[in-house]
């Protein structure tokens, strides 16, 4: 799936303030090798090295262009799938920041991380738990319809991509885990004539934008813009409300 690092950024605070609510929830001192699996552009990996700048920094991202935009802000990512991650043995803190979502089986890769990882190390996620509000459910249904449904069948995710808090305080403490979990709406303020066409273009968009030819990606823009104005409507003063839930887990391994 291609990304567009520029159309990411074009909402950088917005994308960042979970993240560094996320890593404020770990409490490592000195840790030998920081992890970030799905580093994206790198904006948010520079956070982590100034954080603690005596680790060492493994950054990975499956996107080429990610990989390219983070390398040229100085950080030393790598193309890599993050469902084949292993943590080396020396890896204290695993950051994973909007990219469970995206990996088949996710479920499953935190077991194996939670086993795999060494005694009292950190492992910090957070994933959109929007799947169920307008912003997802109107792609979906514009995507199953009789013109669309031949084109794009199967290409989006459903409501239960992504577990409640609790699921995933279950999935860690079940892995021996000490964990925190939690989740936060986050009523985003968004300007622009489409501002939440805009937001799901950068994100929820992409696979339906992998599939169709650019006539069709048009199109699909076209039918779907309506519908997101009308669940979201615009304010006199032109700015937008979007509210966003996120779920987070910060998890210590070997600490249950």
């Amino acid at each position: 799936m291609k990304w567009d690092p520029a159309r990411y950024l074009a909402f950088g605070d917005l994308r960042a303030r979970p993240f560094f609510e996320l890593v404020a929830r770990i409490d490592a001192e000195a840790p030998r090798r920081v992890a970030d699996l799905g580093c994206g552009p790198g904006n948010l990996t520079a956070a982590l090295a100034r954080r603690w700048p005596g680790a060492m920094l493994e950054a990975i991202d499956s996107s080429p262009d990610m990989v390219a935009a983070a390398r040229e802000a100085g950080i030393d990512a790598r193309v890599a799938d993050v469902g084949n991650w292993r943590p080396e043995p020396d890896t204290d803190v695993v950051v994973s920041n909007a990219v469970l979502h995206w990996v088949p089986g996710h479920r499953d890769l935190l077991r194996r991380w939670a086993a795999d990882l060494p005694e009292g190390a950190w492992l910090a996620v957070q994933l959109p738990g929007n799947f169920g509000a307008p912003s997802h459910t109107l792609i979906r249904e514009l995507a199953e319809s009789a013109e669309w449904a031949p084109l794009l069948g199967g290409v989006l995710r459903g409501r239960d991509t992504v577990d409640d808090p609790i699921g995933y305080a279950e999935l860690l403490a079940d892995a021996g885990c000490a964990v925190e979990a939690w989740e936060t709406t986050y009523v985003q303020r968004l300007t622009g004539q489409d501002a939440v066409l805009d937001w799901v273009t950068g994100t929820a968009l992409r696979p339906v934008r992998d599939r169709l030819d650019e006539g069709g990606w048009q199109r699909f823009r076209a039918q779907l813009a309506p519908l997101l104005a009308g669940a979201y409507p615009r304010r006199a003063d032109g700015t937008t409300w979007l509210p966003f839930r996120r779920v987070f887990a910060v998890a210590r391994v070997g600490q249950a």
